[in-house]
């Protein structure tokens, strides 16, 4: 399975974590959500990348500009020589970029709610996991900004009381956040009910 921690006996599809003791105590044995974002979420990323690297690009090129035609004591020689090619290098480096990240962001980005936890996969280079339980969500955000219209996916953020608890599902289908934006609103409202 493509990005999975190593274990033996891991849960199947459809179920949550499982728990298990140790010496050390309870731990939970992980696999990734079987959800993954919207196909049209590369579109979104792959625009704001690449909006990104033309901005940085436009930077640099005005940088290696003056670097050029400034003659200041203090820039070294060998620096005023060759500062055309910073543009240059970077154009190829942010090209690269574009290219790659958001169709590695969308192999990795992954999402699942369970009957009684959320859990998300996100990062690039470092992964981030993250299980929210469903009775402690305290707002659930639906929101698509100008580009994800265009693209028709949202983001839905789930926070609970504590910072650290709170989750992020960017690039989701429009309709699908939505329907569950409103489902996890009244699940989190049903649970905490029966607490009290």
């Amino acid at each position: 399975m493509l990005n999975s921690p190593a274990h033996d006996g891991r849960p199947e599809p459809g179920e949550g974590p499982r728990e298990h003791l140790t010496e050390e105590g309870r731990t939970a044995e992980l696999r990734p959500p079987l959800r993954r974002v919207s196909g049209r979420a590369v579109g979104v990323w792959t625009v704001r990348m690449l909006l990104g690297v033309a901005l940085k690009l436009v930077l640099i090129s005005v940088v290696a500009v003056m670097l050029t035609n400034l003659s200041l004591s203090w820039i070294p020689d060998r620096l005023s020589e060759n500062a055309r090619l910073l543009p240059i290098a970077y154009g190829v480096y942010g090209l690269v970029k574009v290219a790659v990240v958001p169709s590695w962001r969308y192999r990795v980005h992954r999402w699942e709610v369970g009957e009684d936890v959320i859990y998300t996969r996100a990062g690039w280079i470092a992964r981030s996991w993250q299980l929210v339980p469903v009775n402690r969500i305290q707002t659930v955000d639906h929101t698509q900004a100008m580009l994800e219209r265009v693209f028709d996916v949202a983001t839905l953020r789930v926070q609970t009381a504590s910072f650290a608890g709170s989750s992020t599902i960017e690039g989701m289908d429009a309709d699908e956040a939505r329907v569950l934006s409103e489902e996890l609103a009244a699940r989190a409202a049903t649970l905490r009910d029966d607490a009290t």
